[in-house]
């Protein structure tokens, strides 16, 4: 059998202190890509200047998103610029619970703006309240239609959410399903079938995650090898323009 094509669509480098008490170096990354067969990865990490070097240092196996905090205001609009124009970023990280905002917030309309003027996605983490709900989530896709919006985890943890991230994936075209830390493998499928086929791609959350697990869960959630091959590659490859999209 053909070796399976991977994209790695959510993934950080650096030292994760604190409670997660976990790191990782981009030459570990990369080790990991290679152990595993994956192509491409999209990181990020703030500061920011941690994933510049990475992608200057990988540039055909990194893809890197900016993370901002929107409180910061201008200071986060700055950034934003910079790594979308000067560094050759590809997206947005947006991490609600972190960083304590609603995605609906007013302070998120300047960062949204900005993706839609540089035809990027914005990758919002998913899944706990009060800050992170998929629903919440769901107010920045109808407000911004044409932006491709990411929903990291795609519910996380808890069968609430993420059925909740199913939902408003379904009521809103521009909503994308990212697989990483979702515990169940039978959402996987029904996510393909009731959201899209082109709209459910496959992420690690490395370092908090291994491949294997989050790669097996993937493989026994009853998709055909065509449905895998659009959830590990494809489907994340055209959205970042790397094949061309129909």
């Amino acid at each position: 059998m053909e070796q399976q094509k991977v994209i790695d669509a959510h993934a950080h480098i650096g030292d994760f202190g604190g409670w997660a008490n976990v790191r990782i170096s981009d030459d570990q990354l990369l080790s990991d890509m290679d152990r595993f067969h994956i192509e491409k990865t999209v990181v990020f990490m703030i500061p920011n200047d941690i994933v510049r070097r990475a992608v200057q240092k990988y540039p055909d196996r990194l893809i890197g998103f900016v993370w901002v905090n929107p409180n910061e205001g201008q200071k986060a609009l700055d950034e934003v610029k910079r790594a979308l124009g000067d560094w050759g970023f590809r997206g947005i990280k947006l991490h609600p619970l972190f960083h304590a905002f609603i995605p609906g917030d007013e302070t998120v309309v300047p960062i949204m703006e900005q993706a839609r003027q540089f035809q990027v996605p914005v990758l919002f983490h998913s899944g706990h309240p009060p800050f992170s709900l998929p629903w919440q989530i769901g107010e920045v896709a109808e407000r911004f239609p044409d932006v491709p919006i990411i929903m990291g985890h795609m519910g996380h943890g808890h069968g609430l959410y993420i059925h909740g991230a199913i939902t408003t994936a379904r009521k809103y075209s521009n909503i994308y399903l990212e697989t990483s830390g979702m515990p169940m493998h039978t959402k996987i499928k029904e996510a393909y079938e009731l959201v899209g086929s082109d709209r459910v791609m496959y992420g690690s959350d490395a370092p908090f995650h291994d491949h294997s697990v989050e790669m097996q869960r993937v493989r026994v959630s009853g998709l055909d090898e065509t449905a895998l091959n659009r959830v590990f590659y494809e489907n994340a490859a055209k959205l970042l323009g790397l094949i061309p999209s129909p």
